[in-house]
């Protein structure tokens, strides 16, 4: 039989059979089946709770000078409610009972919590200890190549190390001058790691008075790297010539007027 009879064939029988097969209908056979529903709430996905926490800062005060620094810094943040960590190495404590008239216990409990240099089972040597920066005010030249090398050989340069590799912000005031081609590489390495680094070089634009001006502008510039702003210091608006002319003219009446006095008393 040709190949297009017998496909002829084919088709014409399954038309026929496909005309006579009886398909159920969905509707009529379902129609005596109850219809039930459920009252169960959808499944909800697991809860977790949520920790609140306040803003956290870690804080390391090493043997460079500039121990003012870290206690300035250290009674803004207890004044903004700040909760700190704090870790003084051995020199440090040297240096603050030389430059300041704190005791290392005064130093301590500006902060909320304090921990010993050799403790490296601190909380904030962990990665899940959770905070917001840390700071390293003053930083030594040591610490700077420790956490550089990630030598991790006391809690300071653990917790900078950690912060690191958390990706939080680690702000280095590194206090030394005349710089080394080592010092330098260092500080260009841990920028380029995401370190800050903040010399604690002193503004004359404010035109300071005293030793706490110049550590007030300091210490609120490294608070603005961590998003604090404070109205500790005044901020650079341009120059003012009017209000300095005013300034001088105020100057020199005073001394005219002390001149007069002691000529008149002479």
């Amino acid at each position: 039989m040709p190949p297009s009879r017998s496909c002829n064939r084919f088709l014409s029988l399954a038309t026929r059979r496909a005309a006579t097969t009886k398909i159920p209908n969905a509707a009529a056979s379902n129609h005596h089946r109850p219809i039930t529903t459920t009252s169960q709430p959808p499944p909800q996905p697991p809860h977790f709770p949520v920790s609140q926490r306040p803003f956290r800062m870690v804080i390391g005060i090493t043997g460079a000078t500039g121990t003012v620094f870290a206690i300035r810094l250290l009674q803004l943040l207890q004044t903004l409610h700040v909760e700190t960590h704090l870790v003084m190495s051995r020199w440090a404590m040297a240096t603050g009972k030389y430059e300041t008239p704190l005791t290392e216990a005064q130093i301590l409990s500006l902060a909320t919590r304090a921990y010993s240099p050799r403790d490296l089972s601190a909380p904030i040597a962990s990665g899940s200890f959770v905070h917001d920066g840390m700071m390293i005010v003053p930083c030594s030249m040591k610490t700077l190549a420790a956490v550089r090398a990630g030598l991790c050989d006391d809690l300071i340069s653990r917790a900078a190390d950690v912060s690191l590799k958390e990706g939080r912000k680690l702000l280095l005031a590194v206090r030394e001058t005349p710089l080394s081609d080592i010092h330098l590489d260092n500080m260009l390495a841990l920028r380029r790691a995401g370190a800050v680094i903040f010399p604690p070089v002193p503004a004359f634009y404010t035109q300071p008075e005293t030793i706490e001006d110049i550590v007030d502008q300091s210490v609120g510039r490294m608070l603005d790297s961590f998003g604090i702003h404070t109205a500790s210091f005044k901020r650079w608006d341009g120059f003012d010539w009017k209000a300095k002319r005013e300034a001088a003219a105020a100057e020199r009446s005073a001394e005219a007027g002390a001149e007069a006095g002691a000529e008149a008393g002479g």
